[in-house]
């Protein structure tokens, strides 16, 4: 859901996804200066207990208070925020509130709202009808964790911990089992398929009449998943195909449900059926609930299970999914492996027609096919987040194309950058496994034109933006065109990832190794005047000018 509010030179949009709700505002620097507005102060009221706070942050004003302790926050209120955007992480799915942006003017330790705009928000739904959609709190949480847990490890907390990381994506795919009835059909295919709870719903289904087949990685992670399935001593080993010939990775990771034996809906993502994938890694997972969708699944499913080699796959795949296409509906699957590179170039092409903002993951680095999309300098919003530059032999060139693509003034790129804050980065190294290839953080893997468009376009699934996810790995996406709802949690849930890791590798870029996170983004003090408001904020074409622009829907 969107919002919209103006008044006495304030304007404000709000974007509200299941469990994140984002604000952008604009002030004119004359207003600004006018006012001496030190900055913006957040007030959320939630309608269903009547709970009203303002907003928090960790810097504060030094003449007010110049040593707060670490990681404690500051009301909005007295300490406001010095920017032009912020979100609140803490909301809940299907819920209403209210919140007051108020631009707060005076001295510090004395300030007062010299305008306010008050938006009505109701976050969507997790379950919006056609589209699931589930985002575990995974890494991107550590600081909040360690806070929450008393910076003990998940394995030594139980299990409130592993619940409060998966925030609901290991639920849902429970819940997607369970429902299948006697007679009913539950096809999937899974790169790491490793999790006892899974199979332990799975097996349930079985016991219950569900006809239940799971096609699994038998190559790069073969090891993994046939340890995984003895040591759990399920009988669900009986259910299970080894895809042994796929050419690269078997990378899928859906679960087609069919009540009666007629396909439905199916679950789709970047979700390993791992520890890491479900608790440590950023992940997702998608549910479409479209008949034309599911079968299409199936048929692919229905290949998988042959485990043919991978010409005679991308045929197949390639017939059954052609591009670019419209489809019927607002989602079109697009499967790999596929005969040529048709696929990514169209994708390559959707994010080159953005015309205010573009938002993409890359968990490896840029495909060639990209950088010309962000290695231009116009009036595009363009953010890139990446777990690396690069990788292999193009790794120095990668990582040199990536430095100059940051010099645009309106591209912001964001890589991983692995630092041990607390106990759950060390857990997360822990539990690491070489078949994630060595993947810490970024797993997601979509890609965003125009969120806030008429026409907005969501590409995501389990491809990341490659060569060899196109051609070579047996993979799934999903294009999500025109549905604003879906386009509203992916762009919260991004620029929550986004804003993390920039602060992560803004470590590294100062040399920064402190005691834990908490202490490192308490550092320094708001400003107390409003020299805050500098010129990148009001100067055409630059990166803070296009974000206030672009956020706060002018």
């Amino acid at each position: 859901m969107r919002a919209r509010g103006s008044s006495d030179g304030l304007t404000v949009l709000g974007i509200a996804g299941n469990h994140v709700a984002m604000f952008g505002w604009d002030m004119s620097r004359v207003d600004i200066e006018t006012h001496r507005v030190l900055g913006f102060a957040i007030r959320r009221t939630r309608l269903s207990d009547g709970d009203v706070r303002w907003l928090e942050g960790l810097k504060t004003f030094a003449s007010v208070e110049k040593n707060p302790p670490p990681g404690v926050g500051r009301s909005s209120h007295k300490h406001p925020f010095q920017t032009f955007q912020w979100a609140d992480y803490s909301v809940e799915p299907a819920s209403d509130y209210v919140y007051r942006v108020a631009a707060m003017g005076g001295t510090p330790g004395a300030l007062t709202a010299v305008a306010t705009v008050d938006l009505d928000l109701t976050t969507e739904p997790i379950d919006q009808g056609r589209h699931a959609i589930f985002f575990n709190r995974g890494s991107i949480a550590s600081q909040e964790y360690a806070g929450r847990f008393r910076n003990r490890p998940p394995d030594e907390v139980g299990q409130a911990a592993f619940d409060w990381l998966s925030r609901g994506l290991i639920e849902g795919l429970e819940s997607f089992i369970d429902r299948a009835q006697p007679g009913d059909v539950l096809h999937g295919a899974f790169y790491e398929f490793a999790n006892t709870t899974i199979y332990r719903h799975l097996q349930d289904a079985r016991e219950r009449g569900v006809a239940v087949e799971i096609v699994y990685d038998d190559d790069s992670a073969g090891k993994e998943n046939r340890n995984a399935l003895a040591e759990a001593k399920t009988k669900l080993v009986d259910a299970t195909i080894p895809r042994e010939h796929s050419g690269g990775f078997a990378h899928n990771k859906f679960l087609v449900y069919a009540p009666q034996g007629t396909p439905a809906e199916v679950w789709t993502g970047s979700t390993n059926l791992t520890r890491n994938g479900i608790y440590g890694h950023s992940n997702n997972a998608h549910i479409v609930r479209d008949a034309d969708v599911a079968a299409r699944y199936e048929r692919y499913w229905q290949l998988l299970r042959t485990d043919v080699t991978r010409k005679p796959t991308a045929t197949e795949a390639t017939a059954m999914t052609p591009v670019p296409a419209d489809s019927p509906t607002d989602t079109l699957p697009v499967f790999s492996p596929r005969l040529d590179l048709d696929a990514l170039r169209w994708y390559a092409e959707l994010a080159a027609q953005a015309e205010r903002g573009l938002f993409m993951t890359f968990a490896f680095g840029m495909n060639d096919l990209f950088v010309p999309v962000f290695d231009r300098t116009d009036d595009v919003i363009r953010f890139a987040l990446m777990e690396r530059e690069g990788t292999g032999r193009q790794v120095t060139e990668q990582t040199a194309t990536v430095a100059r693509i940051r010099r645009r003034p309106n591209v912001t790129v964001s890589v991983g950058n692995r630092v041990e804050l607390n106990a759950f980065d060390r857990w997360l190294a822990e539990i690491s496994n070489p078949f994630a290839d060595n993947v810490f953080y970024i797993h997601t893997k979509y890609l965003l034109v125009d969120p806030l468009g008429d026409d907005p376009v969501v590409v995501v699934g389990s491809a990341n933006f490659s060569n060899a996810s196109t051609t070579d790995n047996d993979e799934n996406m999903l294009v999500i065109r025109g549905n604003a709802s879906v386009a509203d949690v992916y762009l919260g849930e991004f620029m929550r990832l986004f804003t993390h890791y920039a602060f992560r590798e803004s470590l590294r870029f100062r040399g920064v190794q402190p005691r834990n996170e908490m202490a490192a983004m308490t550092r320094g003090h708001l400003v107390e005047d409003t020299s805050w408001a500098d010129e990148r904020y009001f100067t055409p074409g630059q990166d803070r000018f296009l974000r206030r622009r672009y956020f706060s829907g002018r």
